[in-house]
């Protein structure tokens, strides 16, 4: 399940990404379009800010804007940094590997091998959906399932 803290951040993004043309956004004002608790806000944007998608501007007409393009701004690296690995497992983990302590074959592991297929399936669809691509399925009605 997606975690608030990576909902919350592509939220942000989407919101930044909108707001591309148009001063930076304080952080109150994004908190409360978003309906974002802004204390929590305020390290997620930290944490985008420190990772490089993000400027920010102290002072009057201060505030956060995209540092990135939104084209250039991928779900993957986003989940990453908000939540760390994308595989179920650490087992199956591209950037985050771990050997299970439980197991005692990786190579035979039907789990391990399970959740590798389910890592590869969820990575291809977040590799390659970027914040634009998030902002045009908002609104382009063709695109509701």
């Amino acid at each position: 399940m997606l975690s608030k803290k990576t909902k919350y951040a592509i939220k942000a993004l989407v919101a930044l990404g909108k707001n591309r043309e148009n001063p930076p956004m304080q952080i109150v004002r994004l908190a409360e379009q978003e309906m974002i608790p802004r204390k929590f806000l305020e390290q997620i944007l930290l944490d985008m800010r420190n990772a490089g998608y993000l400027y920010s501007k102290k002072g009057a007409g201060g505030g956060y804007s995209l540092n990135k393009e939104p084209n250039e701004i991928y779900l993957a690296d986003i989940l990453r940094i908000t939540d760390g690995p994308i595989a179920m497992v650490p087992c199956a983990s591209l950037k985050f590997y771990r050997k299970c302590d439980e197991c005692h074959d990786e190579v035979t592991c039907g789990i391990r091998k399970t959740f590798i297929d389910v890592r590869d399936a969820t990575l291809k669809v977040l590799a390659q959906t970027t914040i634009a691509d998030v902002i045009a399925r908002e609104t382009d009605d063709t695109l509701v399932r």
